[in-house]
C-alpha cells in the first residue's frame, strides 16, 4: 500500500507533466467584427471589436485516491490566419469581388504593428492571443475565459475605396478554416503554443462602405465697376470630394434676393436696387441651377480625391444703378 502511494506522489510532483485525455477539451467562439457606415470621405480611422469566449472542461481524474487532477491548468492559444481576400497579414484585406479594403486585427487597443493578431504559422505576425485557466474543482469542471479582438481600418487605407452601383457596399473576409485554437492541459510548467490539441472556430469581418461627399466653394467677386455698359466676367472655384465611383449632381439655388434660378440678382441693402447676374459651368454657357426653368446641373463621378469645378459668373449689360455694394447668397447642394 505504501508502494502504491509513493507512485501517486511521483506522478503529481513531476514538473514536466503535460497532456490531455480525449475527455478533456477546449473550444472557442468569436462574434463577427463589423465596421459600419465606413465613409472614405473625408477619411478617418474606423474601429470595431469582436467578443470571444474560450471554454475548457476537465474530466481527467487520477486512477487512485484522493482523485486529484493530474493536469489542473490549461493554456489556450487563439490563432488567426489571413482570412479570405487577404494575401498577407500586415495588412489583411476585405473584399467585394475584385475590390479590396485593407484593415487589420489586433490583440489590444494599442493598434500597434507588434499587437497584430496572428499565429505561429504566420512568419510576420506570429503572436496569438493567449488565455490561461485552472480547473474550478479538484474533480474537474468547466472554466470560461473572455477575450477581445480589436479591428481597425486606417484612414490611409480608404483612399480610392469605392462603392458599387451607387449603393452601400459590403467588403468582407471569412475566417472559416483560418481561425483555430491550440491547447494543452498541464501541471506546473506551461507548454508552448505549438503543442497540444487543436480545434477550429469561425467568424466574419465586414465593413459597409457608404457614399459620401464634401463640397465647398469660394466667392464670385465681380470687383469695382463704374458702368454696366458691357458684360463683366469672373470665376470662382468649387471643390467636390466624393466616394470613388459615386455619381453626384450639384444644384445651385436662385439665391436670397430673387429666389429664381433663371434670374438671379444682387441687391444693395441701403436702397434695395438690384443687378442681374448669371452663373454657368462653362464660359457664357447655360445657367447653372437646379434643372428647372431651363437651367442645368453639373454632374460627375467621385474619385475619392477633391475635384475642382469652376464657377463662371457674368453680369450682362444693363442699366447701371447707384454706386454701392451689391451681393447675393447662393446655396450649392450636392446630391449623391
Amino acid at each position: 500500500m505504501r508502494r502504491s502511494h509513493g507512485l501517486l506522489f511521483l506522478l503529481l510532483g513531476g514538473c514536466g507533466l503535460a497532456g490531455s485525455a480525449h475527455a478533456d477539451s477546449c473550444s472557442a467562439t468569436l462574434s463577427d467584427i463589423a465596421f459600419t457606415s465606413v465613409s472614405p470621405v473625408p477619411g478617418s480611422d474606423y474601429f470595431a471589436n469582436g467578443s470571444g469566449v474560450v471554454t475548457c472542461t476537465w474530466t481527467l481524474l487520477s486512477p487512485a485516491p484522493p482523485f486529484l487532477l493530474l493536469f489542473p491548468n490549461v493554456v489556450v492559444c487563439v490563432n488567426a490566419g489571413l482570412g479570405s481576400n487577404s494575401t498577407g497579414s500586415n495588412p489583411r484585406s476585405l473584399g467585394n469581388g475584385a475590390l479590396r479594403l485593407n484593415y487589420n486585427l489586433y490583440r489590444d487597443n494599442s493598434y500597434a504593428a507588434a499587437s497584430i493578431w496572428g499565429s505561429p504559422a504566420l512568419a510576420g505576425t506570429p503572436t496569438p492571443i493567449t488565455v490561461t485557466g485552472s480547473a474550478p474543482l479538484l474533480t474537474g469542471g468547466t472554466v470560461m475565459r473572455n477575450f477581445t479582438v480589436y479591428g481597425k481600418i486606417a484612414a490611409a487605407a480608404l483612399a480610392g475605396v469605392s462603392t458599387v452601383s451607387d449603393s452601400d457596399t459590403v467588403y468582407s473576409s471569412s475566417f472559416t478554416g483560418a481561425a483555430s485554437i491550440s491547447y494543452a492541459f498541464y501541471n506546473l510548467v506551461q507548454p508552448a503554443c505549438t503543442t497540444g490539441s487543436s480545434a477550429t472556430f469561425t467568424f466574419q469581418v465586414q465593413a459597409t462602405v457608404v457614399n459620401n461627399c464634401l463640397i465647398s466653394a469660394g466667392n464670385l467677386a465681380f470687383g469695382n465697376r463704374s458702368l454696366l455698359s458691357s458684360a463683366i466676367r469672373t470665376t470662382a472655384s468649387l471643390s467636390v470630394q466624393c466616394t470613388n465611383n459615386n455619381a453626384y449632381r450639384i444644384a445651385l439655388n436662385g439665391g436670397t434676393v430673387s429666389g429664381n434660378v433663371a434670374a438671379r440678382r444682387m441687391r444693395k441693402t441701403a436702397t434695395g436696387e438690384t443687378i442681374s447676374y448669371e452663373i454657368s459651368a462653362v464660359l457664357d454657357g447655360a445657367i447653372w441651377g437646379d434643372g428647372l426653368s431651363g437651367t442645368s446641373m453639373v454632374s460627375g463621378t467621385g474619385t475619392g480625391s477633391a475635384q475642382p469645378i469652376t464657377l463662371y459668373g457674368r453680369v450682362p449689360t444693363q442699366t447701371t444703378p447707384s454706386p454701392g455694394d451689391y451681393s447675393d447668397t447662393v446655396t450649392a447642394t450636392i446630391v449623391f
